[in-house]
């Protein structure tokens, strides 16, 4: 009989306000990879039927071109979408530096992006990682793996492996992607023994940005698919078996807050835009992130924007003339919805990158030129 990882955590008071983020203190959100001894952070591998070595490593483009039969008239056929995703994701185990002589083991998924041996996860399975392991489909032993780059920011790291002629996942163009799209997510749900799960469910939104206990997440998809701590880095598929998205995070329910079947995946569109970055940087330094110096907060009288809360002296916000009590609504001509929004805004800047920041200050709008810096230890 398995014994379950530990259950996931209660929802934490919302942590303090970072420097150049806010609290965000909407829903509880938690990293799909459960913070309990990195005990529950748990794998996702697709064990197939009827097929061989061979066939696990097919190309996935050719295996796609029958990719029409998949979606049967009386609906979405998992097993369908199980074979064309299947032999392009892996489980990938790694040795975590706990800190004071502490050893953990963080286990998840990832998912091949490269015949040679490019395997994509979340940063957050491997970040800290002393050592790693990839089990490709089919495969009973594991294979060590390098981290070649790391994107905490975007909760994106770029593996590989010294294994040749793998079968690459085929992305969906996320213009093709709209409200009420079916979608499957695929993993191994608590650490379960036996055949990963399968839940099926739809996009419930688009363009979505939270708050986790590491940061923002913009330019995310919302599922209803049921999304556990063992689906971390797996893909979320359309009923061809294109990667939409890879998954992240999931809402909880505290005390006040209910939250069922609220679940994220990072756009395919981010997840290529960044694997791109990865690519360029992947030497394993991770990516700077730009530091503006403020704390944020979300507005409480229903209006759109970001309230600043506090501004660090002779940070860039400071140089800049920013304020207290000062509401940012726009970042580079994007408007901001709220604390996500700028953190995110600011997260995919890199230091020295100048930013336009627009305010409302006594009822006027007011711009700011910002200069962004490194953010200091």
């Amino acid at each position: 009989m398995p014994v379950l990882p530990p259950p996931a955590p209660g929802v934490p008071p919302a942590p303090p306000s970072r420097s150049g983020s806010g609290d965000g203190r909407r829903w509880p959100l938690l990293t799909a990879l459960a913070a309990a001894g990195l005990a529950a952070g748990v794998a996702l591998t697709l064990a197939l039927t009827g097929g061989s070595d061979g066939e696990d490593r097919e190309s996935a483009a050719a295996r796609a071109n029958g990719a029409a039969e998949v979606a049967r008239a009386d609906g979405l056929d998992v097993g369908a979408v199980a074979d064309v995703i299947g032999p392009s994701v892996v489980t990938i185990s790694a040795t975590i530096d706990a800190g004071a002589d502490a050893i953990g083991e963080s286990v998840g998924t990832g998912v091949i992006v490269g015949a040679d041996g490019e395997i994509l996860t979340n940063a957050h399975v491997v970040e800290d990682a002393t050592a790693v392991r990839v089990r490709l489909a089919g495969e009973t032993e594991p294979t060590e793996a390098e981290v070649l780059a790391l994107d905490s920011g975007n909760d994106l790291a770029l593996l590989s492996i010294d294994v040749g002629d793998l079968a690459p996942a085929e992305f969906a163009s996320m213009e093709d992607i709209a409200l009420g799209t079916p979608v499957v997510a695929i993993g191994f749900a608590l650490d379960l023994d036996g055949e990963p799960s399968v839940t099926t469910g739809i996009v419930s939104a688009l363009d979505r940005t939270i708050i986790t206990e590491s940061g923002a997440l913009d330019r995310l998809v919302q599922t209803d698919a049921a999304i556990s701590s063992g689906n971390s880095g797996g893909p979320l598929v359309d009923r061809e078996g294109l990667v939409i998205g890879i998954n992240t995070a999931v809402a909880r329910s505290d005390a006040t807050t209910a939250a069922t079947n609220v679940g994220f995946a990072i756009s395919a569109t981010e997840v290529q835009s960044v694997l791109e970055v990865l690519r360029e940087r992947s030497g394993g330094e991770p990516r700077l992130e730009g530091f503006l110096g403020i704390s944020l907060d979300d507005r409480r009288d229903g209006g759109q924007g970001a309230l600043v809360t506090s501004v660090e002296a002779d940070s860039p916000a400071a140089d800049a003339g920013l304020e207290d009590g000062d509401v940012i609504v726009e970042v580079d001509d994007a408007t901001t919805a709220g604390a996500a929004g700028v953190i995110a805004a600011i997260r995919d800047r890199e230091p020295g990158d100048m930013v336009v920041v627009v305010v409302v200050r006594d009822g006027d709008e007011q711009s700011f030129d910002v200069v962004l810096a490194e953010r200091p230890d």
